[in-house]
């Protein structure tokens, strides 16, 4: 058996991880049937489905991620027989830019899938339930913690260590297939184009021109690419002055008590921590099929590399995806709190 697997310490991890997990999906459920999540409070029932269809999706999404970048530099051809439908994904997947274009669909469906699942499963402000100790309810539900345990475990890392190592299995069925198309559509609609320009800004920036797969755009194509930065640059500035003003108001469910400066930084700071770990995920995932001798010479790339890839038998990219996850899950339910406005009945927007 592979090391780090059988000896006591990873065991006594793997008890106290389950039996965490356990106690948080009880008392999510709890708090569903006892009307104190945000949607429960009027439909239970429409909560607990949504709720289970949105880790079920999550988790398509998350794992489709780990198999699509992985699979980004193998032929496609040699598993056209035996994997069929992960051969119509990649062969589309891998022409021209079409891998950005799903990345970047799917980065938009996680964080809308997330904030379905807390919306459906997250306790409402003073939740008391079956008369649980006050620590107890201050750590689970006060910081969110069962929601972030619950998220993660059930919903990202199960699938994500699983593509991980099984990628063209892992995307050979049509709820993938349609998973994947449903982020190209968002990605097609515009709503996440400003992250193109950025990206552009920054290849001239750094002194590399960001090199597209596809012709240069034209006439119409060219136009139509502006046009959705332009819409995507709007919605983001109405969505940050939006957010600066509720923090400013004090009509966010930001803990009280904590100052408007510190929510700011708070919130730059985590979406920056966010998108670093999620660049390094898709770095990891492109890396882990190229030879040696593909990866360049860089001293730093190199030791990274042979610290996810070579050393415990390679279970430290898995390792990394646990650890990762939970920091991205963390930030994104501390942004939401930090962003989400609460305005009570009767005051002026």
């Amino acid at each position: 058996m592979a090391y780090g697997e059988n000896d006591p310490l990873s065991i006594f991890k793997n008890i106290y991880s389950t039996i965490l997990l356990i106690f948080s999906v009880i008392c999510i459920h709890g708090l569903i049937f006892t009307k104190q999540t945000g949607l429960s409070e009027n439909q239970p029932i429409i909560a607990l489905v949504l709720l289970w269809v949105g880790i079920f999706w999550l988790s398509m999404i998350e794992g489709g991620q780990a198999s699509h970048v992985g699979l980004a530099p193998i032929d496609e051809e040699l598993f056209k027989d035996s994997h069929p439908t992960t051969y119509k994904i990649t062969h589309f997947c891998n022409k021209g830019d079409n891998l950005d274009r799903y990345l970047l669909g799917r980065q938009f469906g996680v964080i809308f899938v997330v904030f379905c699942i807390n919306l459906s499963g997250g306790p409402i402000a003073d939740a008391d339930l079956w008369g649980l100790p006050g620590w107890v309810q201050q750590i689970f539900f006060g910081t969110g913690f069962a929601m972030i345990l619950f998220t993660c475990m059930v919903g990202q890392l199960n699938t994500q260590v699983n593509a991980s190592i099984c990628m063209i299995d892992f995307i050979n069925n049509y709820i993938s297939l349609f998973t994947f198309w449903c982020c190209m559509v968002v990605e097609f609609v515009g709503i996440v184009h400003s992250s193109y320009a950025i990206q552009l800004a920054i290849g001239q920036m750094a002194g590399k021109p960001i090199q597209s797969r596809e012709p240069p755009k034209e006439g119409f194509t060219l136009l139509f690419f502006w046009a959705r930065v332009i819409f995507s640059f709007a919605l983001l500035g109405f969505s940050l002055v939006v957010t600066i003003a509720a923090l400013l108001d004090g009509k966010t469910t930001m803990w009280e008590g904590v100052p408007v400066v510190v929510s700011l930084i708070l919130f730059f700071g985590l979406m920056s921590v966010v998108g670093m770990l999620e660049g390094m995920q898709i770095a990891f995932f492109y890396v882990a099929k190229l030879s040696e001798s593909e990866r360049g010479s860089s001293s730093w790339a190199n030791r990274t590399c042979n610290l996810l890839y070579n050393k415990r038998n390679g279970l430290n990219l898995p390792g990394f995806m646990i650890g990762r996850q939970l920091c991205v899950v963390s930030c994104f339910f501390i942004v939401a709190r930090v962003t989400t406005q609460d305005i009570a009945e009767g005051e002026t927007n």
